[in-house]
């Protein structure tokens, strides 16, 4: 596999409303792990859509990983130009300093938000472009974005032999409880 497609959920849909919230060094160090063999095995692109959640947080676990991986190259493929225009000024700063730091950056469409068309033609374009997902979601928590990817992924994996990775809740708590382990007894790592 060269190319990677990483999404799932949207921070808000996961109660997250800013940069500082705890759970996130967990969602992107289980991302992190999971890319890990992907790149032994010669992954060299991540893409994502580039919403604010899952996909920039994938962002920064691939920017961290090319410190030992330089070969590895990310990018940012949104559905219309600008999407950052209606978010408060820290995330604008966030999302704007994570495009200067990615190996691409495009949009589906040069103008602003016209219409759920340029949602479709982006995800048309991700899953072409892309060997597989890596998909963030959990079917117990109820409907939310990512089901849709999910089926759509699904449904090229029977057809193409797409392939379809998800982390769920019980691997971002395994990560979270082997990290808290290591912060409550820091002399375990040497």
């Amino acid at each position: 596999m060269k190319n990677l497609l990483v999404t799932g959920y949207r921070a808000h849909e996961l109660g997250i409303y800013n940069n500082k919230h705890q759970g996130i060094p967990y969602i992107r160090q289980a991302i992190a792990a999971r890319l890990i063999p992907l790149i032994e095995d010669g992954l060299e692109w991540v893409i994502t859509p580039g919403q604010y959640g899952v996909d920039l947080w994938a962002c920064e676990a691939v920017l961290e990983l090319k410190k030992s991986f330089p070969h590895l190259k990310c990018s940012i493929i949104t559905a219309f130009s600008n999407p950052e225009e209606q978010w408060n000024e820290e995330k604008q700063n966030y999302y704007r300093e994570l495009i200067r730091s990615v190996d691409y950056y495009g949009s589906i469409s040069k103008e602003g938000y016209q219409g759920v068309w340029q949602f479709r033609a982006r995800d048309e374009l991700l899953f072409r472009k892309t060997d597989g997902i890596l998909l963030v979601y959990d079917e117990e928590a109820g409907e939310a974005s990512p089901k849709y990817v999910k089926e759509r992924a699904l449904k090229k994996q029977m057809e193409e032999g797409y392939v379809y990775i998800q982390i769920g809740p019980e691997e971002i708590q395994a990560v979270a409880d082997d990290l808290q382990v290591w912060e409550d007894y820091p002399e375990l790592e040497s």
